[in-house]
């Protein structure tokens, strides 16, 4: 994977978004779709995301694949949640005149070996994650024991589906989506 090009690389990250979707869709009974090259628009940007997650009519997570540099990754991912932050809101005309909407989603950022997690609020913006996820993808690893690279998928599917599982399953109401935030983030 060092030296995949860039199909070779959203092939495997779309592999592991569909095997978490798979998982999460089991686990939930909601419906949870992927969508390829979405164009969002916001209050001040608008673009393609490589992949938005979505269920039922709320996006749940915004997937930006990166063949090197996911410093650029991540601030393209932090605009796309942003937009899409304030076009996903379905606000009531008292919300609208009160801003006491709450809410929040998911962004990653992959190279396909290199896995980040991000998560945008009304309040602001959280790595979910205090270490950066790894796959290990190298021809030695590839050719001798698979444990240690099925375990770093798993882990990473993992992740995905508690975060696909979170944000559908969580109710509309504002304060049990500030206390969830909470919660993950250890205010």
């Amino acid at each position: 994977m060092t030296d995949a090009n860039e199909a070779t690389r959203c092939t495997f990250i779309e592999s592991i978004l569909h095997a978490s979707i798979a998982v999460a869709r089991r686990e939930t009974n909601k419906e949870i779709d992927i969508k390829y090259r979405r164009d969002i628009s916001g209050e001040e940007t608008s673009g393609r995301v490589d992949y938005a997650i979505s269920g039922m009519e709320d996006l749940l997570c915004i997937t930006e694949g990166k063949p090197r540099n996911i410093k650029i990754g991540y601030l393209q991912n932090i605009k796309q949640l942003e937009s899409s932050f304030h076009t996903n809101k379905k606000r009531t005309a008292d919300q609208a005149f009160n801003d006491d909407g709450y809410d929040y989603l998911y962004g990653i950022v992959s190279t396909g070996v290199d896995w980040h997690f991000i998560m945008f609020t009304s309040d602001g913006l959280y790595c979910t994650s205090k270490t950066e996820y790894q796959i290990d993808l190298t021809k030695k690893v590839l050719r001798g024991s698979r444990e240690n690279l099925r375990d770093s998928i798993k882990q990473i599917i993992g992740i995905i589906v508690g975060l696909l599982k979170d944000r559908a399953m969580t109710c509309d109401e504002p304060e049990n989506k500030r206390r969830r935030v909470q919660e993950k983030i250890g205010k």
